[in-house]
């Protein structure tokens, strides 16, 4: 007797069923809800359309307690966050935890770009003085001038008295360049003396695979090897 065999589905992975549904988000109607979570996550940087989608769908499917705790955290963090008065890094406080530790240098002061910047420097456990956030850099092209800086305050910090070094740490960018120039020249009219954070080989490179600027960098900063 012949039978006949149930045609079998195919195993459809979730790429492939987020490929196939969302492809294209413009042809998919969605709830107005839903759409606005997609766009709003979108904010986040390296997210793309799709990670969007992932992410929306995992937390309505499978974990509406960790949206909820995400969106209370957001929600506090927008009410309670501002910028220290000193440093102006990120802070609930008037002034910072780092700007009032006693056991920190105040005379070396070190300024970055952003906040992030103090995080990573802080990790490598290798700088005990203060900071100075900029809160970005100069670009004329996107408005940021010396006002939005805050250098005026910076300046005024030099004259104090206080610190005796400023680290620019400004990123390796023409922009970055640029504002450590213009504050280095700040800097030294106040007789401070100004230092820079050193660009070049990593440790553990390998010449044959660095690029020419970075090399540059690296001969230009060149030091005396201690006997």
């Amino acid at each position: 007797m012949l039978t006949l065999s149930r045609p079998q589905r195919p195993e459809w992975g979730c790429d492939h069923v987020f490929g196939e549904c969302f492809g294209d988000l413009s042809k998919v109607k969605l709830s107005p809800s839903i759409a606005a979570l997609i766009d709003s996550l979108r904010h986040l940087p390296g997210v793309g359309p799709k990670s969007a989608q992932r992410m929306t769908l995992h937390l309505l499917e499978r974990d509406r307690d960790g949206a909820q705790l995400i969106a209370e955290a957001i929600e506090t963090a927008l009410a309670k966050v501002q910028n220290c008065e000193r440093c102006r890094n990120f802070t609930e406080l008037n002034i910072c935890e780092i700007c009032v530790d006693p056991k920190r240098d105040p005379a070396t002061l070190c300024v970055v770009e952003a906040p992030a910047d103090v995080m990573a420097i802080e990790q490598s456990g290798g700088f005990r003085g203060h900071y100075y956030v900029l809160m970005g850099h100069l670009s004329p092209i996107d408005g940021s001038g010396p006002e939005q800086l805050g250098l005026d305050s910076l300046c005024a910090r030099c004259d104090e008295g206080v610190i005796e070094e400023v680290i620019l740490a400004t990123n390796p960018t023409v922009e970055g360049e640029a504002t450590a120039y213009f504050i280095s020249q700040k800097a030294k009219d106040a007789k401070v003396t100004v230092t820079r954070i050193a660009h070049g080989v990593p440790l553990g490179g390998e010449l044959e695979y660095t690029d020419s600027s970075t090399l540059a960098h690296a001969l230009s900063g060149r030091t005396v090897v201690d006997e």
